[in-house]
C-alpha cells in the first residue's frame, strides 16, 4: 500500500483532522476529512463503540475507496449498567430533553442521585480500515478511569470534562491543563495504541528517523 495516498478521517471535526495530519507526517501519510470528499455522516445503530467505529469507517472507505480511519467515545459508568454509553452525546434525550453538554450533564448527576459507586471511565475505540471490506481491520480501545462528581470543576474540556474527577491528579478532567490530558486521556492512549498496531500492520517507518 503507498503510504502517500490520502487516508480518510470518517469525521467533520477539524481539531481530529489536524491531530492525526501530525501523528502521522513522518510516515508520509495524507489526511482528508470525508466532508471534503462529500461523504454524509454514518448510522450509528450499535450499542458498543467498536461496532459503531467500524461502521464508520467502512462507510467512509466504501464511498471514497479510500483507507479510513473512524474512533466514537463516550462516558461509561459502571453502576448505571455502562450507561450513558453509546449515547454519550444525546444522553439527555432518553429524558425527553434536547441533547447538549449541560442537559446531559444534568441528567447523568440525576440518575446518580443516591448511588454511592461514582466510578466511570471514558471509553474510546479505533478503527482502522484498508478498504470497505477489509477482513482484518485494526482496533484499538483504551479506558480513562475517574470518579463523576456533582459540582462541575474547571473551565476546559467539553462534554462531561467538569463532572469527571481524577483522584491521582486531583482534579477534573476540565482542569487538567491540555498536555496532560493528551497524554493521558482515553483518546490519547487509543491513538498511540493504533499507531503501534499500525506499524507492525504496514511496516510503517518513520520519515523522521531516516528510514
Amino acid at each position: 500500500m503507498s503510504l502517500n495516498s490520502e487516508w480518510v478521517l470518517a469525521s467533520g471535526n477539524k481539531g481530529k483532522l489536524r491531530e492525526f495530519q501530525d501523528l502521522f507526517a513522518p510516515w508520509g501519510v495524507n489526511w482528508v476529512a470525508q466532508g471534503e470528499l462529500g461523504v454524509p455522516d454514518a448510522e450509528e445503530p450499535f450499542h458498543t463503540f467498536v461496532e459503531n467505529a467500524l461502521t464508520k469507517a467502512r462507510h467512509a472507505s466504501r464511498l471514497t475507496g479510500r483507507p479510513a480511519l473512524a474512533d466514537d467515545s463516550g462516558l461509561c459508568v459502571p453502576a448505571l449498567q455502562g450507561a450513558p454509553g453509546v449515547l454519550s452525546a444525546r444522553y439527555a434525550t432518553l429524558f425527553g430533553q434536547e441533547k447538549g453538554d449541560a442537559n446531559n450533564n444534568a441528567c447523568l448527576i440525576q440518575q446518580l442521585k443516591g448511588i454511592e459507586d461514582r466510578r466511570a471511565y471514558f471509553v474510546c475505540a479505533m478503527v482502522w480500515v484498508a478498504h470497505a471490506d477489509d477482513p482484518t481491520p485494526t482496533i484499538a480501545q483504551k479506558m480513562w478511569w475517574g470518579e463523576v462528581i456533582d459540582t462541575p470543576q474547571g473551565e476546559h474540556g467539553f462534554g462531561y470534562d467538569p463532572h469527571f474527577w481524577l483522584p491521582q491528579s486531583q482534579c477534573t478532567a476540565a482542569q487538567m491543563p491540555k498536555e496532560l490530558k493528551n497524554q493521558y486521556s482515553h483518546r490519547a492512549q487509543a491513538t498511540q495504541a493504533l499507531l503501534l498496531e499500525l506499524e507492525q500492520r504496514l511496516g510503517l517507518k518513520s520519515r523522521a528517523a531516516g528510514h
